[in-house]
């Protein structure tokens, strides 16, 4: 199955690097480009796109707030969005991660790493590497934010196991980790873990990540135990 990939950037030539970059791939089909949020919300939609690859500041709605509008669209549950951004320590980047974006990437990725991050969040899955995305979003979390998920912080929901699980998905840990860890079995562990987003109402792992944070289940600075 083709990738539907979106570039969505205020620059031609930061959106015609990454063309370049994921043209050749013949399981990648770049389907438009948008050099403004809303723009890019709109093509999202008429062009069905599978990935939005989402530079933060842009013109007349910035990536955020684009985020927002493509993660709260009922017509655009299938779409997620890989955020780009020149500074990966930018708290922006936590704030598109509330948003509702599956990961980010620096825009200086080397070609195969973008063609893996696509891949990894059109299958759902988030990227949240433990060397990078676990220090930034505990370092952004332990911040005032404006805003906050809703009752999904609610963890009650949540069994003890439930619990455990997110906890270590916070840490940054893979599934083969967690289950390592746990004496469990990866599709087990999977299992959790779709369960939790089912109840705290969240799309992806990142949201898990920064509700893990924001409930207090996991503080910044920690280390796992």
């Amino acid at each position: 199955m083709t990738i539907r990939v979106l570039l969505a950037d205020d620059q031609p030539l930061i959106r015609a690097g990454f063309r370049m970059f994921v043209e050749p791939d013949p399981g990648v089909e770049v389907v438009g480009e948008a050099g403004t949020g809303r723009e890019a919300v709109q093509l999202a939609r008429s062009e069905r796109a599978d990935v939005v690859l989402m530079d933060i500041r842009m013109p007349d709605m910035d990536g955020i707030e684009a985020t927002r509008h493509i993660a709260e669209a009922e017509d655009l549950a299938g779409v997620r969005v890989l955020v780009l951004t020149t500074f990966e320590n930018d708290d922006n980047v936590v704030l598109a991660l509330r948003a509702g974006a599956s990961g980010f990437l620096g825009k200086h990725v080397e070609p195969a790493d973008l063609l893996h991050a696509i891949r990894v969040v059109a299958a759902g899955e988030s990227l949240l590497s433990p060397a990078a995305t676990r220090g930034l979003v505990s370092r952004f979390l332990s911040q005032p934010v404006p805003s906050a998920l809703p009752a999904a912080l609610e963890l009650g929901a949540l069994t003890e196991r439930e619990r455990e699980v997110l906890a270590l998905v916070a840490y940054g840990l893979s599934n083969d980790e967690i289950a390592e860890r746990l004496h469990l079995s990866p599709l087990t562990v999977k299992t959790h873990i779709n369960r939790a987003m089912s109840k705290l109402g969240v799309r992806d792992r990142a949201q898990l990540v920064v509700i893990a944070y924001q409930s207090g289940l996991v503080r910044p600075g920690e280390t796992q135990p």
